[in-house]
């Protein structure tokens, strides 16, 4: 298996995706299809849609049926990361090497953006389980929103910006990782085990190494925050420093957060090694992640 080439494949299925389940931008009023196209095809990573797909694949199920689902859950990234951008919150110009959403379109239509992103993403995953009536698809659909709100990333968020300027401990970052990063990808792997009809406890393991991973993407962006180059990251560095964040690096330092990124990636990688040789593409995702240059 050459990884790229399948994650390659793994992008171009999820952007046809996306480009049946957006609508046009010939629609009035088209700045905001305009505005909602122009992030989600932005040239993002797809991580998140293709990590569902991949544990769906992995344990037996249909690509085809999780599709909807994957498609949504990038939607959900995207809008989070309109938001994150903006003056009011991290007030970044570049994301992916373009501008930023509100820097092309404004304030006002990127948070309208943003919030048409997530309503049309539950849109599309309820709909599939209206048509279905599959409990498998209601689960995967829950297992989203739970990554996604209260319980997860917007909470995550909330501690990251109330945590600015102050001075945070371990535990306190750790709850930022864990909701802000890690729980929108134990959604993704969560969302892919329901959609196999997987059991609760493959799930939980599922999401126990979804955790882990999340956990040592967000450090290894940490890192890369202070050693990386925009040229590669295709975003602003020292970004953490410009907003007084505490990171893994300020706490404790390039050398020990670097540890704790193989530290975190060796223990998923473990779990994932159980599942075998279908395991194979989530194993070597793993390794490119919490090794990667941008």
């Amino acid at each position: 298996m050459i990884l790229s080439d399948e994650i390659k494949r793994g992008i171009k299925f999820v952007d046809n995706g996306l480009e049946k389940f957006l609508p046009s931008d010939k629609n009035y009023p088209n700045i905001i299809y305009k505005s909602m196209r122009y992030s989600v095809f932005a040239g993002g990573k797809r991580l998140r849609p293709i990590m569902l797909l991949a544990v769906c694949d992995m344990l037996g199920g249909e690509l085809k049926k999780a599709l909807p689902f994957a498609c949504a859950i990038e939607m959900i990234h995207t809008y989070s990361l309109i938001h994150d951008d903006l003056p009011a919150i991290d007030n970044d110009d570049y994301r992916r090497g373009k501008l930023t959403n509100h820097k092309v379109f404004g304030e006002n239509i990127a948070i309208l953006s943003g919030d048409a992103l997530l309503g049309h993403a539950f849109e599309i995953m309820a709909c599939s389980v209206a048509q279905s009536g599959d409990i498998k698809e209601a689960n995967a659909m829950k297992a989203i929103a739970f990554g996604a709100g209260l319980n997860g990333m917007l909470t995550g968020q909330v501690v990251d910006v109330i945590s600015e300027g102050k001075s945070i401990d371990k535990n306190t970052l750790d709850f930022i990782h864990i909701n802000k990063t890690a729980a929108m990808i134990k959604g993704a792997f969560s969302a892919g085990a329901y959609l196999a009809g997987a059991d609760y406890k493959i799930i939980n393991t599922l999401e126990s190494a979804a955790e882990k991973i999340g956990m040592a993407f967000q450090i290894r962006d940490d890192i890369l925050d202070v050693v990386g180059n925009v040229s590669e990251l295709g975003k602003p560095v020292l970004s953490d420093e410009k907003n007084s964040k505490t990171t893994y690096v300020t706490l404790f330092g390039i050398e020990k957060s670097n540890n704790e990124v193989k530290r975190l990636s060796c223990e998923a990688i473990d779990i994932l090694s159980d599942f075998g040789e279908k395991a194979e593409f989530l194993v070597e995702l793993t390794k490119e992640l919490t090794d990667r240059k941008k």
